[in-house]
């Protein structure tokens, strides 16, 4: 599957893992303990931006908690039409892309961003633009989020698999990964299935 076939299956994806499937369990681990770490080290003046922010469940967790610069990528144009029911007060105040990654990041300006996070995005770049992964680190300003699945749960030494039968996860070192871009890991945490990693940028 090349690149621009991994983005239109998830521009037109619905049922399991669409923005209304996310929207229905609302915030989760991962949202609290992104919480939990902007509540230690920033303010809620914070500049924010989350990738692959789907119908918003992350990002409204850090609205009710009194973040308001929150800035969202999604590819998926039904995801706004979710965001606008489940989560109205998020989608009036925040400033959103429709579109993918790899066509907004190279428009930013640099350090644009005192956060940037994940949750279960990246993991689906293709490896012909693994050049995005220089793009977050240039955008970012204080801390990287990655929550990304990183390991075949099935114990086989493989680079992707398949979410059912047409959307590729690609398996990655994140921390050699933007280690190789300029970055050194500050935390490292294991969920139920994904690995979150705080990055912070060598200067």
């Amino acid at each position: 599957m090349d690149a621009d076939s991994v983005v239109e299956a998830w521009s037109s994806r619905a049922g399991e893992f669409s923005p209304r499937y996310y929207a229905y369990y609302g915030p989760n681990q991962a949202s609290d303990r992104l919480l939990r770490l902007l509540e230690t080290s920033f303010t809620t003046e914070a500049a924010i931006l989350e990738l692959g922010c789907s119908s918003g469940r992350h990002l409204a967790h850090l609205f009710e908690h009194g973040y308001r610069d929150l800035t969202g990528i999604e590819v998926n144009p039904d995801a706004f039409d979710v965001m606008d029911e489940a989560y109205p007060d998020l989608a009036a105040a925040g400033t959103f892309y429709r579109d993918r990654i790899e066509t907004v990041l190279p428009d930013l300006p640099d350090n644009r961003f005192d956060v940037v996070f994940s949750v279960e995005t990246l993991q689906h770049i293709h490896p012909d633009n693994d050049w995005v992964f220089d793009e977050i680190a240039r955008i970012t300003h204080d801390v990287l989020v990655t929550v990304e699945i990183e390991h075949d749960i099935e114990g086989t030494d493989r680079a992707m698999k398949y979410v059912d039968a047409d959307i590729p996860l690609y398996y990655r070192d994140w921390k050699t990964l933007f280690s190789a871009v300029g970055f050194t890991q500050r935390e490292m945490a294991d969920f139920q299935r994904a690995t979150l990693r705080v990055f912070t940028p060598r200067r």
